[in-house]
């Protein structure tokens, strides 16, 4: 009578080698992903806190006081009460800008949860953090809920008053931009950027 022995480490025919590695897989790219949405979240967080602190500090230090210069006349400190968007643009569309910030929170979460790049988390954070700092204004400052004024100091000659929030979704756009152009998505994957796509 003939036997078939085979050794420890080998796996029969027709076993279950390649369902074991794909779950093994499926497990790491999972880790890989709360990892990256962890460290979104604590970008977030961060310039969350930075800006609500520097908005706390200026209201209470600087509200109803001079200007400081910074840097001579180039760049100053001094409190605006902005209801509209960048450059003062949009004064009557309060609701509606609370609305856009709201909206660009969802699309963010809905991202993240395809999310593997170590550098998307962190422009991702960054448009978050800066997001809900903005947001925070609109919901619960003067003059009511929905309505509140957007709290800028940093004011800059020949340039617009802003908030470090202002910065922080400044700085992760260009990221999300150059990500984009470099072919970089969320998902970790890299697309090919054409000549038309550089052009467009």
């Amino acid at each position: 009578m003939s036997t078939s022995e085979e050794s420890p480490g080998e796996v029969p025919s027709g076993g279950s080698a390649e369902p074991a590695r794909t779950a093994a897989e499926s497990a790491a790219r999972e880790a890989l992903r709360r990892r990256r949405i962890a460290l979104l979240l604590g970008v977030a967080l961060l310039a969350y806190l930075i800006d609500l602190g520097s908005k706390l500090l200026v209201v209470a230090r600087l509200e109803g006081h001079q200007p400081i210069e910074v840097v001579g006349d180039v760049m100053t400190f001094q409190v605006i009460r902005n209801a509209g968007a960048a450059f003062g643009m949009g004064q009557a569309m309060t609701v509606v800008f609370t609305a856009i910030a709201a909206s660009v929170i969802v699309v963010i979460w809905r991202i993240a949860r395809k999310l593997y790049s170590l550098p998307w988390a962190i422009a991702l954070g960054l448009l978050l953090g800066g997001a809900l700092g903005n947001l925070t204004d609109r919901l619960f400052r003067s003059p009511e809920v929905f309505r509140g004024h957007v709290v800028d100091f940093i004011s800059v000659q020949h340039f617009a008053v802003f908030n470090l929030a202002d910065s922080a979704i400044v700085c992760g756009g260009i990221l999300v931009v150059l990500l984009s152009f470099r072919g970089s998505n969320p998902d970790g994957t890299v697309h090919q950027v054409t000549k038309e796509d550089k052009s467009a």
